[in-house]
């Protein structure tokens, strides 16, 4: 019994869903669509989403809560949207945004430039990145590949690391 994928999803005002073989959500912060899957069928029950098994079998399972809050994330991002936030820790460690290019300094000899994907934007203040979205997946992939250019090491804690992300700190040398 899937706990995530009985739960049914309220439509908020102002938002479109069209359901097929593509799952479109429209909304005033833009439009998202996934593929549907064969073995979840959604229905629309005037302005809820229920999503319903084909069978009992483990893919059937599995995809049951994978639809509702693939179908749910894309709900709340055309709504209010999605942000992340990245700390960069380091002296000389900085970022700066032009349009959809982040340059960051992070310790090495060049700069590390990287281009936004389309839908994802970032401001900079002081040593914090925020990132803002609709698609959530495409938000954490694109913080994910943030933070993997200088991930943070546990001694100094030196780096790129999300913001509520807390750093396990060891121990320097003993003199021995």
């Amino acid at each position: 019994m899937s706990r995530i994928g009985n739960n049914p999803i309220t439509v908020p005002k102002g938002v479109d869903v069209t359901l097929g073989h593509m799952i479109t959500v429209k909304g005033p912060k833009g439009q998202l669509e996934t593929k549907g899957n064969a073995f979840v069928e959604i229905n629309n029950d005037s302005g809820t989403l229920v999503f319903k098994r084909a069978h009992n079998s483990r893919p059937a399972r599995a995809a049951h809560g994978l639809m509702r809050a693939l179908v749910a994330n894309m709900v709340t991002g055309v709504t209010t949207g999605f942000e992340r936030k990245l700390e960069i820790n380091g002296v000389g460690y900085r970022a700066e945004v032009s349009g959809q290019t982040l340059t960051m300094q992070l310790g090495y000899s060049h700069p590390v430039v990287y281009e936004l994907p389309k839908g994802v934007t970032a401001k900079v203040e002081k040593n914090v990145i925020t990132l803002a979205g609709i698609d959530k997946q495409l938000l954490g992939s694109c913080a994910a590949k943030i933070r993997s250019f200088r991930a943070p090491e546990p001694y100094k804690g030196k780096g790129v690391k999300y913001m509520e992300e807390r750093i396990l700190r060891k121990a320097g040398k003993a003199a021995g």
